[in-house]
């Protein structure tokens, strides 16, 4: 696996308490859409003990820039990210992951909790530049409009790509300042049998924070979804 000393290139708020970074992309670096990078900060804070952090790239492979996003929590790494200058050197090692569409056969329903829409960010660029005629089904829950990362552009593909549909749905609206027409409910057998409708044979891509995948393989389970057909990535504390 390759490390590349790179420049970090700007960055730009998404959603409330989270940011994207754009980051030089290396000469020469190849990576299949929903794998990962380690970014390393050169410079690490004093005492902090972790100076880098496994991200999924955002940025799909055709795109000339890397992106990662990441929600900012009040950590020494996170903190001494945000602060950087546009220019400044970083550090990446990869790609890794095995998180990738399968068969272009069969459809993929992905679910999405969060920042869990990253990986899926770059499957769906990447099959709307290709005109994929993969059938392609997002399910993505937030707490409200506010934490939807990536939210409008995930519109806008839906629009671009018709074989694309998502269903977006907000669990906690009391808390937000915005208006929603959509979805409100918890996403469950029922909610994700009734998107899905007639696929046939469709395999399923969770990705979140560990409670809520564990959660969702639980209920697939139930539903009568082979483990086979099954496939999950946990983002633990971003």
């Amino acid at each position: 696996m390759n490390t590349y000393q790179v420049r970090l290139e700007g960055r730009e708020e998404i959603a409330e308490g989270t940011m994207a970074f754009h980051i030089e992309k290396p000469t020469g670096f190849k990576f299949g859409a929903g794998q990962a990078v380690a970014l390393e900060l050169i410079d690490p804070p004093a005492g902090d003990g972790q100076s880098r952090r496994t991200f999924s790239l955002v940025s799909a492979p055709f795109e000339s820039t890397l992106v990662v996003a990441t929600r900012m929590r009040d950590s020494a790494f996170k903190r001494a990210l945000r602060a950087l200058p546009d220019g400044a050197a970083v550090k990446i090692e990869g790609p890794f992951g095995e998180l990738a569409l399968d068969n272009a056969a069969r459809p993929a329903v992905f679910i999405a909790g969060g920042i869990g829409i990253t990986p899926f960010m770059s499957m769906l660029r990447q099959a709307a530049k290709d005109r994929s005629p993969h059938r392609l089904r997002l399910v993505y829950s937030n707490r409200r409009p506010e934490d939807s990362a990536f939210l409008a552009e995930l519109q806008g593909l839906e629009r671009q790509n018709r074989n694309f549909r998502l269903l977006a749905t907000m669990t906690d609206m009391s808390k937000s300042a915005r208006t929603w027409d959509g979805e409100t409910s918890i996403v469950n057998a029922d909610l994700v049998k009734h998107f899905v409708g007639d696929l046939a044979a469709p395999i399923y891509y969770v990705v979140g924070p560990p409670a809520m995948v564990e959660a969702m393989q639980e209920t697939l389970s139930r539903a009568g979804v082979a483990e086979d057909n099954i496939r999950t990535e946990e983002f633990y504390g971003y």
